[in-house]
């Protein structure tokens, strides 16, 4: 179907942007939300979750090499990887990306998005659906994370809708408080806190959270064009905080030995590294040390 028309995102009520609708491709009213995919001039094909734009081919590396490498690269040795939503499969690629990782699971609650992707998004997650080491389930993430075996994951990547609506039960304290239990000794967790310049509660609100179950608590930061407003923040909570002190050239030394380095878009070893100095009008967001 070709269209001449417009979509508007509607994530703020008094501020967006507009993308010219160059296809539409589906559009699906899931168990659990709206979905709609459109092809655009400019920025591929682009998804859309209840009016908010998830992903789009144009730049999607960018956040799918940040919420993926850095946690992974940070942690070094991690082999068990647990991924909650990312139902695109970028995130589950990206991961798959490092030749150490043993296992991957990746839980989305809603089986649509992922048979969507699959039909109209399938250079995101290219290869990684049929990937030996994916175990992926249409399934409930809370309930994963309070019935998983303890230590049973070493990096847990949460890519989810903002916390309303749908992504809202991924931001308790019961969440943070079985992610902890789950995983290893050096175990972390990450995932998306929203653009701080217009939702930096979100950031501030699942840092306290993150806090009364992880002793190291920190934001880094991605510019992703299409999630307007400048930086994007990634939570990030850690067993162990050394593991975001970790230099660039060891950190380049693991991205060789897992076999990702000089085949990303965005990510770097020094930006790795500098994704951690955080501008004072996102690091006051964090929770005071002491």
């Amino acid at each position: 179907m070709t269209t001449d028309s417009w979509v508007n995102e509607t994530l703020y009520s008094s501020w967006g942007q507009r993308f010219r609708v160059a296809r539409e491709l589906a559009r699906v009213k899931s168990d659990f939300q709206d979905i709609m995919i459109f092809e655009c001039e400019t920025h591929g094909r682009v998804m859309l979750l209840d009016g908010v734009v998830q992903i789009t081919e144009m730049d999607e590396f960018v956040y799918q090499e940040m919420l993926a490498h850095v946690p992974l690269l940070a942690h070094g040795d991690a082999k068990r990887v647990l991924i909650i939503g990312a139902g695109d499969g970028g995130v589950l690629r990206r991961v798959l990306e490092h030749k150490n990782v043993e296992k991957a699971v990746m839980v989305e609650i809603d089986g649509e998005v992922i048979r969507l992707a699959k039909e109209f998004l399938p250079g995101i997650a290219g290869d990684a659906w049929n990937d030996p080491r994916a175990e992926v389930l249409v399934a409930d993430g809370i309930d994963y994370v309070r019935k998983a075996e303890a230590g049973s994951f070493d990096v847990v990547i949460v890519d989810s809708t903002d916390p309303i609506g749908v992504g809202e039960v991924l931001f308790t304290d019961e969440f943070y408080a079985n992610a902890a239990r789950l995983l290893s000794d050096r175990g972390l967790i990450v995932n998306q806190c929203g653009v701080p310049i217009m939702q930096a509660e979100e950031l501030a609100e699942t840092s306290l959270r993150r806090g009364k179950a992880f002793p190291d608590i920190w934001a880094y930061v991605a510019a992703v064009p299409t999630y307007v407003g400048g930086y994007m923040t990634l939570g990030w909570a850690a067993k162990d905080a050394s593991m975001r002190a970790v230099g660039v050239e060891e950190i380049r030394a693991r991205a060789e030995k897992a076999g990702i380095l000089g085949t990303t878009g965005y990510w770097t070893p020094e930006i790795h590294v500098g994704s951690f100095q955080l501008p004072p009008y996102i690091a006051k967001h964090l929770p005071k040390k002491g």
